[in-house]
């Protein structure tokens, strides 16, 4: 038994060293171009520069809409893709953005719509999700709501009761 096991081993051992080619040779040189160009091309990213990345209403009664347009330009090597924006709360609607890619040097916009919600001081961040090397880029809205006057005469009165 143990003549056929030792048999068995060297015959192993003998046609695992036999079959020894070098690795390097097998390497395609073509294939190591194409790796180059593509690892080469993998660190040039987008650039998303806005014209403004704040923008102050101001003053505004309380449900009145307001609009504004973000402008932004692709200052990066690559083309530049938003897959999506959005806002912090129903309230923002970011609309009218471009979802083919935009070349270098390009371009574009969205408007983004404010009902006038909320009170005071009031701020709202929309985010964009696009191919930059950071993933997304935000911007951001702020208004000062007044209140509404014909808020205070809808108020319901609460009557009193009064002990005897």
């Amino acid at each position: 038994m143990k003549k056929i096991i030792l048999g068995l081993s060297a015959l192993c051992l003998i046609a695992f060293t036999s079959c020894k080619e070098n690795a390097a040779k097998k390497i395609d040189e073509k294939n190591v171009a194409e790796a180059a160009v593509r690892d080469a091309s993998a660190s040039k990213f987008p650039i998303i520069e806005f014209e403004e990345k704040e923008h102050d209403f101001g003053e505004i009664e309380a449900k009145t809409k307001v609009s504004t347009v973000f402008k932004y330009k692709n200052a990066g090597d690559a083309p530049l893709v938003i897959t999506d924006i959005k806002s912090t709360c129903g309230c923002t609607v970011p609309q009218d953005w471009s979802r083919e890619p935009l070349q270098p040097g390009e371009s574009g916009q969205f408007s983004v719509q404010f009902n006038g919600s909320g009170s005071n001081k009031v701020s709202k961040t929309i985010t964009v999700t696009a191919n930059t090397e950071k993933g997304s880029e935000t911007v951001k809205i702020t208004a000062f709501v007044k209140p509404d006057p014909n808020a205070a005469a809808k108020k319901p009165v609460t009557p009193t009761i009064q002990a005897k």
